[in-house]
C-alpha cells in the first residue's frame, strides 16, 4: 500500500467494524478466489487474507481481527491496509457508520433470463445428447465420406449476392447461437454475463464476458467454456444426419452442405489459443494460471528486450558481458534461483512453467496470423474490391452490377464495423475505468 493510496482511502479506526457486500469465495490450490458477482470484481487471496475476510464478515473489529490472526499464525498483519484495499475493490459497503459509495454494476445481456430458467444447461443430459449426435454423425461420415463439405459447397447458387448475404446471415446466426450457449450456461451457474462485439488481432468476433464463472465449481466452468464448441458440433452433427437422407444435387442438399461448412468453420479458430478463444480459457483453467495471456505477453516482452539488448550493435563484447551479467542477476527464493527482472519470477512454479511455454505459442501464433493476413487476406480483399468496382462499370448486366454492389456493401460494412469495434476496444482499455 503506497502513501498516496493510504491518504486517498477511507479513514479506518482500529475499533471500526466492516460491513462487506455479498461476496463469493472458492478455494483454488493454495489460494482463495474472492469476488463480487454484481460488479464482476475478483481477486486471489492467500489463506491469511481469506481468514481475515471471514473474521471481518463475522462482525469483528479491525483490531480484533488483527489480534485473532496474530494468535492463530504468530504473524503481524496490517488489517487496516487490507480493509482499505477491499474498499478500493468495491467489496466494502460500510466502515463503522460510514457507508461507502458503490460503483454502477455492469449491465448484463438478457437480464430477464434467470438461473432457474436455464438450470437444464448444467445437467449432464445436454452433454450426453451432444455426444450421441456427434458419434452418430461420425459413423455416417465413415460410411459416406462424400458428405464431408468443401469450400465449393459455399457457392450453392450462381448469384454471388445471394451466396454472400445468405452466408453472412447464417454465419452471424450461428455466431450468436454460439455466444448464447456461453451466456445461458453461465447464467445457469448464477453468472450475469454480457455479449458484445470485439476484436482478436485481425478478426472481428462476438464475445461473452462470463468472468464470474471463476467462482463456480470446475465442472460448471468447463461446461461454460465449452458450451459454444458443443453447440457448433451439435448443429454440424444434426446437419450431417439430415444430409444423409437428402437427395444429392437438390437445392436443399446444397444449402445443407453450405450450412454444415459454416457450422464447422469456427472450430479451427478455437484452437488459436493465443487469441484468447474458448480453448484458451480451458487451457488457463487446467494450468491453474490467473492471467495466462497477460503474463505470457509480459514474459515475451521481457525476453524480447533481453535479446535486443544482447544483439544491439556498437557494443564491445566486454561491455556486453557486463551488461548481460547486470541484467541477469539472480535472487534466491527458497532453494531456487530466478532471474531478476523476469516478470514470471513472482508466479508459483507451476504457473511460471506454463507462462513461459505459452509465451512461445503466443509469439509464434501471432506472427503466423499476421503473416497470413498480409499474404492472403489483404490481397484477396483488394482483389474482390477491384473486381466489384469493375463490375459496376458500363457493359455489365443488371445481375452483375447487383452482385458487385452487394460485395462492396458487405465488405465495406464489415471493415467499418471492425474499425469501430477496434477503436472502442482501445478506448476502453486506455480509459480511466479500465482495469
Amino acid at each position: 500500500m503506497t502513501d498516496v493510496a493510504a491518504e486517498d482511502g477511507p479513514r479506518i479506526e482500529p475499533s471500526a467494524r466492516v460491513l462487506l457486500h455479498d461476496l463469493a469465495v472458492r478455494r483454488d490450490r493454495d489460494e482463495w478466489i474472492v469476488g463480487r458477482m454484481a460488479t464482476r470484481t475478483f481477486v486471489a487471496l492467500p489463506a491469511a487474507g481469506a481468514r481475515a475476510l471471514e473474521l471481518l464478515g463475522e462482525g469483528r473489529s479491525v483490531a480484533r481481527t488483527a489480534e485473532t490472526l496474530r494468535a492463530e499464525t504468530g504473524e503481524e498483519f496490517e488489517i487496516t491496509d487490507f480493509v482499505r484495499d477491499l474498499a478500493a475493490l468495491g467489496f466494502v459497503a460500510r466502515i463503522a457508520d460510514r457507508p461507502l459509495p458503490d460503483a454502477e454494476p455492469p449491465r448484463a445481456s438478457l437480464p430477464w433470463l434467470r438461473p432457474r430458467h436455464v438450470r437444464f444447461a448444467l445437467h449432464p443430459a445436454p452433454a450426453v445428447l451432444a455426444g450421441v449426435l456427434l458419434a452418430a454423425a461420425v459413423a455416417v461420415l465413415v460410411r459416406r465420406p462424400d458428405l464431408l463439405p468443401g469450400y465449393r459447397d459455399l457457392l450453392w447458387s450462381p448469384h454471388g449476392s445471394l451466396v454472400l448475404f445468405s452466408g453472412a446471415a447464417a454465419g452471424w446466426a450461428l455466431l450468436l447461437a454460439h455466444e448464447l450457449a456461453h451466456l445461458v450456461t453461465a447464467r445457469a451457474a448464477g453468472v450475469p454475463g454480457r455479449m458484445r462485439l470485439g476484436t482478436r488481432l485481425q478478426f472481428l468476433v462476438m464475445q461473452t464476458d462470463i468472468s464470474g464463472i471463476e467462482l463456480a465449481p470446475r465442472r460448471h466452468r468447463m461446461t461454460a467454456y465449452l458450451a459454444g464448441i458443443a453447440l457448433n458440433l451439435s448443429v454440424a452433427s444434426a446437419l450431417v444426419l439430415i444430409l444423409a437422407v437428402t437427395d444429392t444435387g437438390t437445392t436443399a442438399h446444397r444449402l445443407l452442405a453450405a450450412a454444415l461448412l459454416l457450422a464447422l468453420m469456427p472450430l479451427p479458430f478455437q484452437c488459436m489459443v493465443f487469441t484468447r478463444t474458448d480453448l484458451y480459457f480451458v487451457l488457463q483453467d487446467v494450468t491453474g494460471c490467473r492471467n495466462l495471456y497477460g503474463d505470457g505477453l509480459a514474459y515475451a516482452r521481457y525476453v524480447s528486450r533481453r535479446v535486443t539488448r544482447r544483439l544491439r550493435p556498437g557494443r564491445s563484447t566486454e561491455a556486453g558481458d557486463r551488461s548481460a551479467e547486470a541484467g541477469d542477476q539472480s535472487v534466491e527464493a527458497g532453494d531456487q534461483s530466478v532471474e531478476a527482472g523476469d516478470p514470471s519470477v513472482p508466479l508459483p512454479p507451476h504457473e511460471r512453467r506454463a507462462v513461459r511455454l505459452y509465451s512461445v505459442v503466443l509469439v509464434a501464433g501471432t506472427a503466423a496470423c499476421l503473416a497470413f493476413m498480409a499474404a492472403v487476406t489483404l490481397p484477396v480483399d483488394v482483389a474482390l474490391l477491384v473486381r466489384a468496382v469493375r463490375g459496376l462499370g458500363p457493359g455489365h448486366s443488371l445481375a452483375d452490377t447487383a452482385d458487385s454492389a452487394a460485395v462492396l456493401v458487405t465488405l465495406g460494412g464489415i471493415n467499418v464495423l471492425w474499425l469501430v469495434t477496434k477503436w472502442r476496444d482501445r478506448r476502453s482499455r486506455s480509459g480511466p475505468s479500465s482495469p
